[in-house]
This record gives C-alpha cells, structure tokens and sequence, in this order.
C-alpha cells in the first residue's frame, strides 16, 4: 500500500474505532516534497458542520501549518473520490494531484450524496432556488476589490 495512503487509510480508522461517531469512513493526508503536512479524518457529526470532510480538515491544518491558503505544491492523498465540496476546495487551494481510494459509486452504495450533487451541478434550477438580489449594491465592493492589486493566485 502507498505510504501516504495508508496514513489517510489510519485516519478511517480512528474514526472506525469510535463506531463512526465522529463521521465517515473518510481520511486524508496533505504532502509536499514527500512530507507529510497534515492528517484528518471526517469529523461532520462530531463537529455538527456538514463541510468537516476529511479533505477540507487537512486543507484547514495544511495552511495553518504552511501559514498560507495557497497550497502549490501539495499532494492531497484521500480514501475516497472528493465530493464536490471536497474537489472545489483543492482546486482553490491550488492542489493539482489528488490521489483516491475508493470511487464515487462506492460512497453512493454508503448512500452519501456525491453523485447526487453533481448532477444537481449539471442543472442547478431543476433542484435549487438561485436567485440574484440587490447586485446594484452588492457589486461596489467587488468594484472596489478589482481596483486593488492582488496577487491571491
């Protein structure tokens, strides 16, 4: 089993080993230049916060520790194919290799909602409420954020 893998792997288990109170049987670890950065597991129903996905808890402790919200260079090696919540924020912090374990199908058998999330992406008015409101006011920030220099990414 790859090293990296099999410490996102330990992550389930702590949670295997609380019979899955503090959420799913999701781990993952954080990487750069072949060390790792940060180990969690899923911890949604401990946290009562639906976004405390694996993925998203070693984004969390990766840029804490690296001290920043820019993750180039960094591995992200996961038990299971990222939800899409999951693979947008690796895709924001700038993680451009995500090894998985399990596929999608498999967490659907588990009946968690990924792949019901995608198509709800594929046409986001069939299932959701997506209304704009009060842009007139809510685009002079965005204006005044333009005007700056940023170098986010």
């Amino acid at each position: 089993m790859n090293i990296y893998m099999k410490e996102a792997n330990k992550e389930v288990l702590i949670n295997q080993e609380t019979n899955f109170k503090n959420g799913g049987p999701f781990g993952a670890v954080i990487v750069k230049d072949g060390k790792i950065i940060a180990k969690a597991h899923n911890t949604v129903l401990k946290d009562q916060d639906a976004t405390a996905h694996a993925e998203i808890n070693a984004i969390r402790k990766a840029s804490k520790v690296l001290n920043t919200h820019d993750l180039t260079g960094c591995e992200i090696y996961t038990t299971c194919y990222p939800c899409p919540m999951c693979l947008s924020a690796c895709i924001w912090a700038n993680i451009k290799t995500i090894y998985y374990g399990n596929t999608k199908e498999d967490a659907e058998k588990l009946n968690f909602r990924d792949n019901y999330i995608y198509k709800v992406f594929e046409n986001p008015n069939k299932e959701l409420q997506l209304i704009q409101l009060d842009r007139k006011e809510t685009i002079k920030a965005f204006n005044e954020f333009e005007n700056q220099d940023h170098n986010i990414y």
